[in-house]
């Protein structure tokens, strides 16, 4: 008697995945800026921390697209030899840590705008992987599970900090709803659709991201109230970064994070 032909396992399409792990990859990267420039030790670690959870989620989602692309292709050839248009992430990742400051400035960093957001994004991100465990793709639901478990960190960690500045000194109230008010605008990316979210949603092994907004603007909404913060009207540029349309700023972020792997193709150490 023949054996019964087991189905084909069902995978997410290659660019959610790639939109997924350039997400997390972008934010690692800009996160770990702050390696040595943190506002006080113990920030410099958890900054760290948080940079190579995010740098983790990525690799695992690279190696599983490239694992579906096949051809010889590897995580290192998805993150350093790709070019600004073939990246997916969302526009406010890529974003340098400060708002549009003069050129003036006395600093290029400032922590407020890193903290709003690591917490606009992680509680959306809370919301993605918890979904996702519930995913077609068995892999992408594995990796979602682990990715919960580090995001819960990274939304307590951004919310602690986000209620501390916001409901702290009139400086630092300023400086965080400055940032809160320059980043919120992009926020309005999460909810537009693209062809690869909405063919991973119809064949199960992605999310409806936008069936999200009512839990994430409830989360997002609390938070400020308890961070005396206001949260300003929506409107404005819809980004595109999921799409491949980036800002000046992606270009700057990858020239950095490639640099070397370009300079020496195949060097292994």
């Amino acid at each position: 008697m023949a054996a019964a032909t087991q189905p084909a396992p069902v995978t997410a399409p290659i660019d959610y995945l790639l939109h997924l792990a350039d997400n997390a990859l972008v934010l690692g990267q800009r996160n770990a800026e702050w390696c040595g420039h943190g506002p006080v030790l113990e920030e410099d670690i958890a900054m760290a921390n948080i940079s190579l959870d995010l740098i983790g989620q990525a690799r695992l989602l690279y190696q599983h697209a490239a694992a579906l692309k096949g051809g010889g292709t590897t995580e290192d050839q998805l993150a350093y030899f790709r070019d600004a248009m073939e990246f997916r992430n969302y526009t406010l990742l890529e974003l340098p840590h400060h708002g549009p400051l003069a050129g003036t400035a006395s600093a290029n960093r400032d922590y407020a705008t890193t903290i709003a957001r690591n917490f606009l994004y992680s509680t959306l991100m809370l919301l993605v992987w918890e979904a996702l465990q519930e995913s077609m793709d068995s892999q992408l639901a594995a990796i979602a599970a682990k990715s919960l478990k580090e995001t819960r960190y990274h939304v307590r960690h951004a919310r602690d900090w986000l209620v501390r500045l916001g409901d702290g000194t009139e400086e630092s109230h300023r400086r965080v709803q400055a940032a809160i008010d320059h980043l919120m605008p992009y926020t309005q990316e999460f909810w537009t659709a693209c062809a690869a979210e909405a063919q991973a949603a119809s064949c199960g092994t992605g999310i409806d991201v936008p069936s999200l907004r009512g839990d994430w603007d409830a989360m997002v909404d609390e938070a400020f109230a308890e961070a005396t913060l206001q949260r300003p009207a929506a409107g404005g540029h819809v980004p595109r970064g999921k799409e491949g349309v980036h800002s000046e700023h992606l270009g700057y972020v990858l020239s950095e994070m490639q640099g070397l792997a370009r300079q020496h193709p195949g060097a292994t150490w």
